[in-house]
């Protein structure tokens, strides 16, 4: 994953999306209803402590005044076709309430119970809907009671999302992008922000992977940065992004940190999330026991560190396997790695190649039980792509497979380390994967990745690679969504890739006012059972678009 100091950089201003390639296909009026309404807001950026979406139009501020409120936005996760989460954070102490209705006026509402938010959460809760109906629209309200009088209420909260449907005929499409805050490229107000999250909203996608880096808890947000051109970019910055992340409230404060920008509170309030981490949520590069030689930070221990980030991941996103049990029977209980059904087009599988790795290395070990999902992650994976009864799996992998990633001159990140003969080192556990999709003939596999601030389209085809036991596949690259662009990296022959498409920049760090930001599609149609792959550009632009069959091994 790319990583460099605050440099200077900027992007072409984005075009008004062409009504060409990709459209979204029509959807029921009750979505964007809404959003005419409690969810409607300022063309402008705003700041939580006034943003104004979500504000009963016919009530009073005062009569909330002194009362909890929900500034922060909403937001959902792991949607599947019966359940999901919802996420709020309040500005005090407050019992969560949470209401689902069929339809925007909320006649017979369902009513949730949620948690008490407090302190030793910051202030953030997250309530569990079961029991949804499959492949409908659902609007929800998030109430904050005071907790010592349930009486006194804040302004509802609302949002919408779609449950995956059980009929197949429906179809499903979803975005997908990651690297978000990276390179001291934060929120821009003199450019709108983050103007992304609004591209992607009005494509109104079913749900949106996180591929990582969702914050840059190790990247400082300086006021303002000075362009190689001579212009200046301005960044809105807070008090936890002036340094790198150590404590917990540091840690909470970079997730925070993207929730002032109004494009993605708003698309939170519109758009569910299926997200994962990488290395930036804790620190570039790192690995578990590692002990840093850095001297920004006096917690050298990484493990700390990686616990604390984990809370706070926990704590500011919707996340099925860390909100399953308020006691887990065991750490690993409380995993990010989980499956993500949508109905019967398709699986999404969730990995952490974070949490479980081995030290990074020159990567030549012949043999290598942990690699970089560790052996009980890989026996997870193997079980449940063989038991997926779904057309597509997509494999959502926070770091690329063939795409060399170095740390620092001898060391490698990723699973590809530059040697093109047979797999070693963290290559033989995606060896023993490959082989397995072969031979337990699991079909319809697609990785999806960032990470490496550019895009591009690799297929995999053993008559090219050194290793031969696997079905060919694809792996689509996406990102950043608002960080810094780097140049294309090389490729291991190891699995035989053949790169039909990147677009990259050709310096480091280029700025979000130079070049566009990335992000992925995903559509999928109901009735050929097809899946169309467009990589996008900011500015409604699609660069390159890939049909597959379905059915097939490996793809």
């Amino acid at each position: 994953m790319p990583y460099s100091g605050p440099e200077n950089q900027p992007r072409n201003q984005p075009q008004n999306p062409s009504p060409a390639q990709g459209l979204p296909r029509a959807r029921p009026p009750g979505r964007r209803a809404l959003l005419r309404g409690t969810l409607a807001a300022p063309a402008a950026l705003a700041l939580p402590a006034g943003a104004g979406a979500g504000r009963a139009a016919a009530a009073p501020a005062q009569v909330f005044s002194g009362r909890p409120r929900a500034t922060w936005g909403v937001q959902t996760g792991d949607v599947t076709s019966s359940s999901g989460l919802v996420w709020v954070r309040s500005d005090r102490p407050a019992r969560m309430i949470v209401e689902t209705a069929a339809t925007e006026s909320f006649r017979h509402a369902r009513r949730w119970h949620g948690p008490l938010l407090g302190p030793g959460t910051d202030f953030t809760g997250t309530t569990s809907l079961r029991g949804l109906p499959s492949g409908e629209q659902v609007h929800y309200r998030v109430t904050l009671a005071d907790p010592d009088d349930p009486r006194r209420s804040g302004e509802p909260f609302r949002g919408t999302f779609r449950t995956a449907s059980a009929k197949r005929r429906a179809g499903v499409r979803f975005l997908w992008s990651g690297d978000i805050a990276g390179q001291g490229w934060g929120i821009n107000p003199d450019i709108g922000g983050y103007r992304v999250y609004e591209e992607m909203r009005r494509l109104d996608p079913d749900f949106f992977l996180c591929s990582g880096d969702t914050v840059y808890a190790d990247g400082v947000i300086q006021p303002s940065v000075t362009l190689p051109d001579g212009r200046v970019w301005r960044n809105i910055t807070t008090p936890e992004k002036s340094k790198v992340a150590e404590t917990l409230d540091e840690f909470r404060g970079n997730f925070r940190y993207n929730l002032l920008d109004e494009h993605v509170r708003r698309f939170n309030a519109q758009v569910p999330s299926i997200v994962q981490w990488d290395d930036h949520e804790v620190r570039n590069n790192w690995y578990p026991g590692q002990i840093l030689d850095d001297a920004r930070y006096t917690e050298k221990n990484v493990d700390v560190l990686a616990a604390r980030s984990m809370r706070a991941f926990g704590e500011y996103f919707p996340v099925s396997t860390l909100h399953a049990r308020v006691e887990p029977r065991k750490d690993d209980d409380r995993r990010i790695y989980r499956v993500v059904r949508q109905g019967p087009l398709l699986d999404v599988f969730v990995l952490d190649m974070r949490t479980y790795r081995n030290a990074n290395s020159p990567g030549r070990q012949p043999d290598d039980a942990t690699g970089i999902l560790g052996a009980e992650q890989l026996a997870w994976l193997k079980r449940e792509l063989s038991r997926s009864r779904a057309v597509w799996k997509v494999i959502a992998s926070d770091m690329p497979l063939g795409i060399v990633v170095p740390d620092g001159a001898a060391n490698f990140e990723a699973v590809a380390q530059g040697d093109p003969g047979a797999p070693l080192g963290r290559e033989l556990q995606i060896a023993e994967l490959l082989r397995h999709i072969k031979h337990a003939r699991v079909t319809g596999t697609v990785w999806l990745t960032a990470d490496v601030h550019y895009t591009s389209a690799q297929h995999y085809d053993p008559s090219r690679a050194a290793f031969k036991d696997f079905a060919p596949f694809w792996e689509f690259v996406s990102g950043p969504l608002a960080a810094g662009g780097f140049p294309a990296g090389r490729l291991d022959a190891t699995f035989g890739p053949d790169q039909v498409f990147v677009k990259a920049p050709s310096r480091a760090n280029v700025s979000p006012m130079e070049s566009p930001q990335y992000f992925g599609e995903v559509e999928i149609d109901g009735g050929t059972g097809e899946l169309t792959v467009r990589l996008r550009a900011e500015g409604g632009v699609v660069l390159f678009s890939k049909v597959l069959q379905p059915g097939r091994v490996g793809l």
